[in-house]
């Protein structure tokens, strides 16, 4: 199976949110653990939310997902939130 290449955005510095940062609390992962989550991320594919993408990867041996925002004007990538995957 060949991985979908990901977009120039993905090379951008990344930018975290408010939401992002207490969802670190309380998912119990930090900026490593998230780093490392996008380095090995598996694909993406478009967010319900226009603009937003989802970020398909795994944390401790577990599906989970990384909701970022490409922000085409600062040229940064805005992580918006990160959650375990439980029905699949």
């Amino acid at each position: 199976m060949k991985r979908r290449a990901f977009p120039d955005w993905w090379q951008w510095d990344l930018e975290w949110t408010p939401h992002l940062l207490k969802r670190m609390e309380d998912r119990r992962f930090n900026e490593v653990d998230l780093r490392e989550m996008l380095q090995h991320a598996r694909s993406y594919r478009q967010d319900v939310v226009e603009g937003r993408w989802v970020i398909e990867t795994r944390h401790d041996q577990h599906p989970w997902e990384v909701i970022v925002e490409p922000d085409t004007i600062e040229r940064v990538l805005v992580v918006i939130t990160a959650y375990p995957v439980w029905d699949q």
